[in-house]
């Protein structure tokens, strides 16, 4: 690699990451102010990986290609796009359609993101590749959102990103949690060298000051003497007191100045054109010089290394040129140039309206209609940032402040679908002046509610929220009214309401003239109220179970549903319905929120194979659609897992996490399954004192944990912790409060509690009815209930001194507890046939104790016939990974083929 003054240590610690990446790749962000040099550390990186047989791919940001959906991945990708056919089909058609190689809905992003990294991962198999992205600070979002997913991915794989954004600018690449590699400025002996080999030939006075005003920054060094020696050094520096980007913008239009004014024009065009096309330059100067111009009259700018042009594009050497050429044209200047692009691109509608709309210096509603229209076909493609993009373009040039209004109102709800939080602040802020319907104000309430999962807010707002939507839907819009009255639901779940609101929420949502069965009336009616529409919301889901109607999407909300009303066999039963489509469409924001709601429940049965691996990828995913909440409920998740599993350690410092994002937005919920993870932790370890302290909270209305659809979920537990810590008497407010709300539901999960709970509970001589009836109801759903049941009557049969009866339903419980893989349970059944006399082997380790939850997951897929290419795609993860976790797998199951791992998963490892 050639040294560069002063950036020694910089290029080993990339020479280090380059090198690495045969043996897996990953990414880097290269991070400091304009004209630091990390275009040229980039550079002389890419001349080292050539020099060592990597294959190198490139893009770079612009300016004003933001609003392209899509430019900066497809420059990337264009040298590697022969080998889009390998791809499977669905991310083939992703890819195209992203790309406009078919007319066809651009789809769910990660999917087209799922075939960049395959596509990448292909060509890497040939030859190590370096992808080396510049100026990713004005990457379109969605290549930089595809970006970000890829370098998170990138650890099996021989492929190194490197990616350069400047300070003060933030993104998605910036959320991916990447290492990276901040720039300073030169020291004095660094700069003095840079200087003295680019402008040797400096009088001492502006040698001095060139040093002064560039204060270590290495573009500056380089391009100031040039400016200076323009001048023979007198005078021609620009102002000290102006920002360094300025003084540099201002140093290269001075050697622009020069040029010959055809050679000016083309600049000016190529700098405001969304495309480095060649020929759309030329032929755009040529209408506004009124003569033929050639490719011979760029090269003056190629000439002082302004440019770079070949047969085919023109592009800049740096950004830095781009925005000087921009900056120093006037107003009228870049009009004309615009104007002039826009009759270039006559065959090209959606380009050509973006050039005329920045040639109109006033509003015209004819334009902005165009533009609305571009907005239009964007979001039939599924290409919601382009549709954010034109609408807003469009709201500026409206001449009607009717139309101007609508059209800041509807961009902001394509801002909201893209989670665009900022954007939305910003359109709606413009909009609120505006003289708005009464519709659209309702709409701008539930665009700001799509950002609130209804937490902070209660019953007031839950109110308001329901009086909104009744007036919405008698007008007949009916959508918005059930999506005001969703938001209205969220706010009664995540919040404390009072039965007022809830019952409000409850009426305006069932006098709507929607299906009985609607997914989303039954999702706001078990989020609103789910102890008192508890038997409608499971008739009505009993009933979807046994006649599916195949709507997947109402699968996803069903699932929830059922889950908030304790229907947990249910809510593993729609998720796993509705878990494929979201995966085959690339919807992870969804999935996140599916998976959560498959690990919640399958925690609660103690079906571990899916709990472990829905916990760990609802949080990851979670995590990469910037969803915090939706994390903090899988941690919560994950803590009630580590408590079945006996990792005490790892309980406290999930549910604590979890605790950090809820607690500061009264996130109940979560606080609610945090402290119910600490209860069934201190369970499993027998400190029952400790476990009735932390269960209590959940009944308490005066403390954060307390929720009142979440602890019908713990009274089981609580009843444990207090018949073995003495408190029976003290919960028996708790327990009649209870029984009455088992009057009002009848949610599977609150009445095998208290069947439980009754048979703890209740004194020796009278419990074993209760212990009977427990144990006669049909409990193979719940097979860790049953046991529980099974191991409290072993207790109660050996305290009655009717020690060999008491072996049998322990017995039951050891072998049932084994098998789930609860292993704390496990070891106070074994604790107890002990002390009746029996003793029992050592559990045996198996494929859920050796394995992390990723490759439990893996393995399973496997198991079940999939190839890595197949769990790559519904996993979001390259083949290549695939077949590295199935490489750490096999030998960790001792097994040496995949036909083994079915038997492997099954037996003790």
């Amino acid at each position: 690699m050639a040294a560069l003054f002063g950036r020694e240590s910089e290029q080993r610690r990339l020479s280090d990451f380059v090198d690495g990446v045969r043996d897996g790749g990953g990414a880097m962000l290269v991070r400091g102010e304009a004209g630091i040099g990390k275009s040229a550390l980039l550079l002389e990186t890419a001349r080292a990986a050539a020099a060592r047989g990597m294959r190198i791919l490139r893009t770079a940001g612009v300016e004003s290609e933001t609003h392209l959906p899509f430019a900066g991945l497809h420059q990337a990708l264009l040298p590697v796009l022969a080998g889009i056919g390998e791809l499977p089909a669905p991310q083939r058609d992703a890819l195209g359609a992203a790309f406009g190689l078919v007319d066809a809905r651009v789809p769910d992003l990660f999917l087209i993101a799922l075939a960049t990294l395959n596509l990448l991962g292909d060509a890497a198999a040939r030859s190590p590749v370096l992808l080396l992205v510049e100026d990713a600070h004005w990457l379109d979002r969605s290549s930089a959102d595809v970006f970000a997913f890829v370098a998170r991915r990138l650890d099996s794989e021989p492929i190194a990103l490197l990616a350069a954004i400047r300070d003060g600018f933030h993104g998605p690449l910036d959320e991916a949690g990447l290492p990276e590699l901040p720039l300073d400025r030169l020291d004095d002996t660094a700069a003095t060298a840079l200087l003295d080999a680019c402008g040797p030939a400096l009088a001492p006075a502006a040698r001095t000051r060139v040093l002064r005003e560039a204060a270590g920054n290495p573009l500056a060094l380089v391009e100031l003497p040039i400016a200076a020696d323009r001048q023979s050094g007198k005078a021609a520096l620009p102002p000290g007191w102006l920002p360094l980007t300025t003084r540099l913008e201002q140093a290269f239009t001075a050697r622009i100045s020069g040029l010959p004014p055809t050679t000016r024009t083309m600049l000016l065009v190529a700098a405001l054109n969304d495309s480095t096309a060649l020929s759309e330059t030329l032929d755009a100067a040529a209408m506004i010089v009124g003569g033929p111009v050639t490719a011979d009259d760029l090269a003056p700018a190629v000439t002082i290394r302004l440019v770079d042009a070949h047969e085919a594009a023109v592009r800049f050497r740096h950004p830095l040129m781009r925005s000087a050429i921009h900056q120093g044209a006037s107003v009228s200047q870049r009009q004309v140039a615009h104007a002039a692009l826009a009759d270039v691109l006559a065959g090209q509608p959606d380009r050509r309206v973006w050039h005329r709309a920045a040639a109109t210096p006033r509003p015209d509603e004819a334009i902005a209609s165009e533009l609305e229209t571009v907005a239009g076909r964007a979001r039939r493609r599924g290409d919601l940032v382009s549709g954010v993009a034109a609408l807003e373009h469009a709201a500026r040039l409206s001449e009607d402040p009717v139309n101007r209004a609508e059209r800041l109102v509807r961009a902001a709800e394509y801002a909201a679908e893209l989670g665009r939080r900022d954007t939305v602040a910003r359109l709606l802020g413009e909009a609120a002046p505006l003289r708005l319907s009464a519709r659209q104000r309702a709409r701008i309430v539930w665009i700001r509610e799509s950002f609130e999962d209804g937490v902070r807010d209660g019953g007031a707002a839950a109110r308001s929220l329901a009086d909104l939507a009744e007036s919405v839907a008698a007008r007949g819009d009916t959508d918005l009214a059930l999506k005001l009255l969703s938001s209205a639901s969220l706010r009664c779940f995540w919040a404390h309401t009072g039965p007022e609101a809830r019952r409000r929420v409850v009426s305006v949502a069932e006098s709507l003239p929607i299906d009985v069965l609607d997914g989303r009336l039954l999702t706001i009616l078990a989020f609103a109220a789910p102890i008192e529409r508890g038997k409608v919301v499971i008739d009505r889901l009993r009933h979807l179970a046994a006649h599916p109607a195949g709507d997947r999407q109402a699968a996803r909300l069903l699932g929830s549903s059922a889950l908030i009303v304790g229907a947990f066999d249910l809510s593993m039963e729609f998720c796993a319905t509705s878990l494929p489509a979201l995966r085959a469409q690339g919807r992870l924001s969804g999935l996140a929120r599916d998976l959560g709601a498959q690990a919640f429940s399958a925690v609660r049965l103690a079906d571990l194979s899916v709990a472990i691996p829905a916990a760990e990828e609802a949080g990851r995913l979670a995590q990469e659609t910037s969803q915090p909440l939706m994390h903090a409920i899988a941690l919560a998740s994950g803590a009630m897992l580590a408590a079945l599993r006996g990792e005490q350690d790892r309980v406290e410092s999930l549910a604590a996490r979890a605790e950090q994002v809820a607690l500061p937005i009264g996130a109940l919920p979560v606080l609610a399954t945090a402290r119910l993870a600490r209860g069934l932790a201190a369970l499993g370890e027998g400190r029952y004192a400790d476990a009735y302290d932390h269960l209590l909270r959940m009944h308490d209305p005066a403390d954060p944990a307390f929720h009142l659809a979440m602890r019908c979920f713990s009274i089981a537990e609580l009843a444990d912790a207090a018949a073995h810590s003495g408190q029976s008497r003290a919960i028996a407010g708790i327990m009649a409060e209870l029984e009455t709300v088992a009057l009002t539901t009848p949610s599977p999960c609150l009445h095998a509690d208290l069947r439980y709970a009754r048979a703890v509970l209740a004194d020796d001589a009278t419990a074993e009815p209760f212990f009977e009836a427990a144990l006669g109801e049909d409990l193979r759903r719940w097979p860790f209930l049953r046991a529980r049941v099974q191991l409290a009557y072993g207790e109660w049969l050996r305290r009655r001194r009717r020690t060999a009866q008491s072996r049998a339903p322990l017995r039951a419980a050891r072998e049932t507890f084994d098998a789930l893989g609860v292993i704390a349970w496990s070891e106070r059944a074994r604790r107890e046939l002990r002390a009746s006399g029996e003793s029992s082997r050592s559990r045996t380790s198996e494929a859920r104790d050796v394995l992390t939850a990723q490759e439990l997951q893996i393995a399973q897929m496997a198991a079940d016939g999939l190839t890595n290419r197949e769990i790559g795609e519904k996993l979001y993860l390259s083949h290549r990974t695939i077949s590295s976790h199935l490489y750490r797998i096999f030998p960790k199951l001792a097994v040496t083929s995949r036909s083994d791992l079915r038997t492997a998963l099954r037996a003790p490892a």
